[in-house]
């Protein structure tokens, strides 16, 4: 199937989420919209749509004129079974402990390894990022330090990799939120995969805001790989769904945003236990003091 996309760029998250509403409006309409903040210090938003119709050129020129955004950049992507190259193209992960792989490399992870299955066609976190594999060598790192968890959350899961995780780490109850509906079915498919349908609950929220998450706390050991802007704001419930020796892994920060996210942290009561950086990006593990 053809696939257009139509991108943009605009100042402020409000003004981004409204001309994404606009876009839904189109005819012919896409099959998504994103919204996404463009981490480079700007304070752009990236918008974007989808379409399986070349989209009304005319009428996003009008929508961007309208909205104060940049022109929409239309491309047409090429007809190809983007699912089959993606599982072509990537290997499986090893992070620690850890061997995350797609289905097509069952069977890979070796006798002393703790296998993560996420097929590529699924939502954030395939293993691949950075961030992702910054969060599980961070745990890794702590259960060979001693560390063990009987009371896990994994805020902005995608996949629920990070859940997933704790779950064969540990004999712990976990819950996954983001606030995607279609992340939310995609970690429940795949918890269903790993043999883990029973023990990781998967709900669709922002931060900490559902009936779940609260009754559920404190947490002994919380993941949080989302960005730092949204890691800022999360901190005071992070500190109200926590308590003394509690651990915190947060990722999603570029590294010159890590001490502004570590200074947010301590102001409520957190400590840094560990700090690495992959690539451009930096995961913190804090210990809530």
């Amino acid at each position: 199937m053809t696939t257009w996309t139509a991108l943009t760029t605009l100042a402020g998250e409000k003004p981004g989420l409204a001309l994404a509403e606009a876009l839904e409006d189109l005819d012919p309409s896409p099959t998504g919209v994103g919204v996404f903040e463009v981490e480079d210090g700007s304070g752009l938003w990236e918008v974007g749509g989808y379409f399986t119709e070349k989209p009304d050129e005319i009428a996003l020129a009008l929508l961007a004129a309208v909205h104060g955004s940049a022109e929409f950049a239309v491309s047409k992507l090429d007809d190809r079974d983007w699912v089959a190259q993606v599982r072509r193209e990537l290997s499986p992960v090893p992070a620690g402990r850890f061997l995350v792989h797609g289905s097509h490399d069952r069977g890979a992870a070796g006798i002393h390894q703790i296998p993560l299955e996420i097929d590529a066609a699924m939502a954030f976190g395939t293993g691949h990022h950075d961030t992702t594999l910054g969060c599980l060598l961070s745990f890794d790192a702590l259960i060979r330090l001693g560390l063990r968890a009987e009371n896990v959350a994994d805020i902005g899961a995608g996949t629920g990799v990070l859940a997933m995780a704790a779950a064969k780490a540990f004999p712990c109850r976990a819950i996954a939120s983001d606030i995607d509906p279609v992340a939310t079915q995609t970690a429940v498919a795949n918890m269903r995969w790993n043999g883990l349908g029973d023990r990781v609950a998967c709900v669709t929220a922002p931060g900490f805001r559902q009936a779940r998450l609260h009754e559920r706390a404190p947490y002994d050991l919380v993941f949080a790989n989302i960005l730092a802007g949204p890691l800022r704001k999360l901190a005071p419930q992070m500190a109200a769904h926590t308590q003394a020796g509690s651990i915190i892994i947060l990722s999603g920060i570029l590294n010159r945003q890590a001490t502004g996210v570590e200074r947010t942290y301590q102001g409520w009561g957190f400590t840094r236990l560990d700090r690495r950086s992959i690539g451009e990006w930096t995961t913190l593990t804090l210990r809530r003091s």
